[in-house]
């Protein structure tokens, strides 16, 4: 008997145990002629709405998240974006991380990114054009790894469950910004979701090498962090081949599936050591500087949140489904204890397998002081897995039609509403929550469009930044010819640099492996990385009208003798906005009271005056 026959016994042998299904009901794959025939398993009905229907769909939503979504952290900017730019077009901005004293960043994840960037200036020299082909890249890589999960999901519990899926992750403010982001933490959401459908899909034997595999590659060439996702799956997957008492085919599975990630691990040691000039492992200094590098270094030190950061901010990005996931431990907890028939093909426990990693993440991370958004894309797949299936056993109880029961007596139309009216509702909102981030801050993708035209496009300057430093939306929207540069203003932390330029003499990339001045790992200020503003002939300003200028952040707008402006965006004044303005889309129409408006700056690029003329 060959191994995947071995394994796809296994996995009949097993869901016959949870289910209480006849060994010999269950469709043992290929056999060879040694191989006692067995009655073929019915094939799983095919969905109502078509999987490529699902995946164009998804590749719609991700689309206009590429097109249109702000980009929300700079970490994306100058850990990813600039380097990518560096690899691609030969200058850009590096921060300490890059440095080769602390290596806590591969350059295989950026190298995968700059092919694809590549292939984008075969339809476009413009820099531009290349950031959003990257872009729309990941819209559609996500695309893809929410269409496998999906289908997954449909085979594994049932449809509706998958379509609730779909939905979740298609309206959810929060996926409108992570299926798109260039960071280790969503291209881990990507992992993470090929490695849940491989634990879940029991269809053809155990996928637990694959699914570790895919796990793996999340922790390595993304975010390590991420690994910890697995731990219930393997769990779950370990306690299973205790039932069917076969070891030996679990220590064969997981050393599968570690090969797999430790050749990962090596193709990215050998990529980083091209690059760095030293051997060093990426996934081990990101871990050992963010948990064992004392108090003075660490990601404590770029700020910490209350406890309750991510409840307040996953109520904002996923609203009614987050309530949902929450709850979906009591639900599925009391629909076990009350013996309650099972609402989709799996059991209450083994639903459970697939809940636990949302309450496991968002526990460990609610603890840790950091906290930023981003953190929680790696969970957010199992967030909306959690919120299907707490959604789906609610509308199956709900819609009880037995009088012994409470929900049985309710009449049928008015259960229909009131759930109709919530879905609605959370819908509404998740729209609304999207609109607002979308129209409210895109300032920064706008101003620097005409940089592009033939009046500045082959000029030689550099473009400066001041307190909106974070705001630079990457050197992807400068010409050839201009540099971004910093000046001071009252931020007090390190700054990033500049990659070495060096062409004669240093070999291909040179800024990769030569050690950048004024670099350090506990955000110590660089005099260094700043200029002059005399020698800013483009200053990027942002004016709120209630904002009191300072000496360091003077209103350079005001300031008409030296600049004129190039192009001014509205940028949301969230000082000045009630809250409402703040997390929802609201209307700048006349007949919405003026506190419930929206309060608007202007986010402008500024050039010097010739003063010669």
């Amino acid at each position: 008997m060959t191994l995947g026959q071995q394994q796809s016994r296994e996995g009949a042998s097993i869901d016959s145990k949870i289910h209480n299904v006849p060994s010999n009901a269950v469709s043992n794959g290929p056999k060879d002629s040694n191989t006692i025939r067995k009655p073929k398993q019915k094939p799983p009905p095919e969905p109502p709405i078509p999987t490529i229907a699902v995946f164009y769909a998804f590749l719609l939503v991700n689309a206009l998240a590429a097109a249109f979504a702000p980009v929300q952290d700079c970490d994306e900017i100058f850990n990813y974006w600039e380097p990518t730019h560096y690899l691609n077009r030969g200058f850009g901005l590096q921060t300490w991380e890059y440095s080769p004293e602390y290596t806590i960043r591969s350059w295989l994840y950026i190298v995968i990114h700059a092919i694809i960037g590549k292939f984008g200036t075969l339809l476009s020299s413009r820099p531009m054009a290349e950031f959003y082909f990257i872009r729309l890249a990941l819209g559609a890589t996500c695309a893809a790894c929410e269409t496998r999960l999906f289908s997954a999901i449909c085979k594994t519990f049932n449809f509706r469950v998958g379509i609730m899926f779909a939905v979740v992750m298609a309206t959810g403010p929060g996926m409108f910004h992570a299926s798109v982001a260039y960071l280790p933490s969503s291209f881990s959401m990507y992992t993470t979701m090929l490695g849940m459908a491989a634990f879940m899909d029991w269809r053809g034997g155990l996928k637990t090498g694959v699914g570790m595999m895919w796990f793996g590659i999340g922790a390595i060439l993304g975010w390590p962090f991420s690994g910890a996702l697995i731990i219930p799956l393997l769990a779950e997957d370990f306690a299973l081949s205790l039932m069917t008492g076969d070891i030996s085919e679990i220590v064969y599975r997981y050393l599968d599936g570690i090969v797999r990630s430790v050749l990962v691990l090596g193709l990215q040691v050998a990529v980083d050591a091209f690059f760095y000039h030293k051997v060093t492992a990426v996934p081990w200094n990101i871990v050992s500087y963010n948990v064992f590098s004392g108090a003075s270094r660490g990601p404590d030190i770029f700020g910490i949140e209350s406890w309750d950061f991510y409840i307040r901010n996953l109520c904002l990005n996923f609203n009614f489904w987050f309530l949902l996931a929450l709850c979906v431990g009591p639900i599925l907890g009391l629909q076990f204890f009350s013996h309650a028939r099972a609402t989709t093909k799996q059991s209450p426990i083994r639903s459970m397998v697939f809940v636990c990693p949302f309450y496991l993440w968002l526990g460990v991370f609610s603890a840790q002081p950091h906290k930023e958004e981003r953190f929680m894309y790696p969970a957010y797949p199992f967030l909306a897995l959690s919120a299907a299936i707490a959604l789906h056993t609610s509308l199956a109880t709900i819609g009880s039609s037995d009088p012994a029961r409470v929900m049985g007596k309710v009449p049928a139309k008015l259960k229909l509403y009131v759930v109709g009216l919530t879905v609605i509702l959370a819908l509404d909102i998740s729209v609304a929550r999207t609109l607002g981030i979308a129209t409210a801050y895109r300032a920064p993708l706008q101003i620097y469009a005409p940089l592009q035209e033939d009046r500045f496009v082959r000029t030689k300057a550099n473009v400066c930044l001041g307190k909106d430093w974070y705001r630079f939306p990457s050197s992807y929207f400068l010409p050839e010819g201009m540099r971004a540069k910093f000046i001071k203003s009252a931020f007090d932390g390190l700054l990033p640099g500049q990659f070495s330029e060096a062409k004669t003499g240093f070999g291909i990339f040179p800024g990769t492996w030569l050690i950048p001045p004024g670099m350090n790992d506990q955000n110590i200020e660089d005099p260094g990385k700043h200029v002059d503003i005399e020698h800013c002939l483009f200053l990027v300003d942002t004016h709120f009208p209630n904002l009191v200028p300072t000496a360091l952040e003077p209103n350079y707008l005001a300031d008409e003798e030296t600049w004129e402006e190039v192009q001014c965006s509205p940028f949301l004044d969230s000082s000045q906005t009630n809250f409402i303005g703040r997390v929802l889309w609201i209307p700048d129409l006349e007949m919405i009271p003026a506190r419930y408006r929206r309060k608007w700056g202007r986010h402008c690029l500024l050039k010097r005056r010739d003063k010669t003329k």
